[in-house]
């Protein structure tokens, strides 16, 4: 059935979880303007991860949407798989990482970059994972605990 529903307000019942389904396997619904044209999407893929724990070569996830793993390059470098990849690598990514308030002053988090390796292309690593360093003040990468990601396309 297709058809086109207009309302101020949508809200579940007191009971439900209210549900929005887009009808297209692995793509989030869409926000579109009042012409139709859109505007943007959900978050595509998100994760929070502990950066300090290793097990395997992996990071511990405490919860994500469309992430399979978090790989540990090495100190303060992880790339985060997604489960489906992203349609192109035209997407935003956001990180962030708590300061470590216990490290000593000169190894605290103060930057947090989302690393790209070569041109980003529809087929490059980039569409699907994502690649994320953590920097202490003395330049160096350091782990952090949590570290969160988002992925917007």
């Amino acid at each position: 059935m297709a058809g086109t529903i207009v309302a101020d307000q949508l809200e579940a019942a007191s009971t439900s979880t209210l549900v929005l389904k887009n009808g297209v396997a692995n793509t989030p619904p869409t926000i579109q303007d009042s012409a139709g044209t859109q505007i943007g999407t959900f978050c595509r893929a998100w994760v929070n991860f502990n950066g300090t724990t290793n097990t395997g070569g992996f990071c511990t996830i405490a919860g994500s949407f469309n992430v399979t793993s978090v790989a540990d390059n090495g100190t303060g470098d992880y790339t985060v798989n997604f489960t489906n990849a992203m349609p192109d690598a035209n997407y935003a990514t956001l990180a962030t990482a708590v300061q470590n308030s216990s490290a000593s002053s000169s190894n605290r988090s103060i930057g947090v970059y989302v690393a790209t390796a070569g041109a980003e292309t529809s087929t490059s690593v980039l569409v699907g994972s994502v690649r994320v360093l953590i920097m202490a003040s003395t330049s160096s990468k350091v782990d952090q605990n949590p570290v969160n990601v988002a992925i917007f396309r």
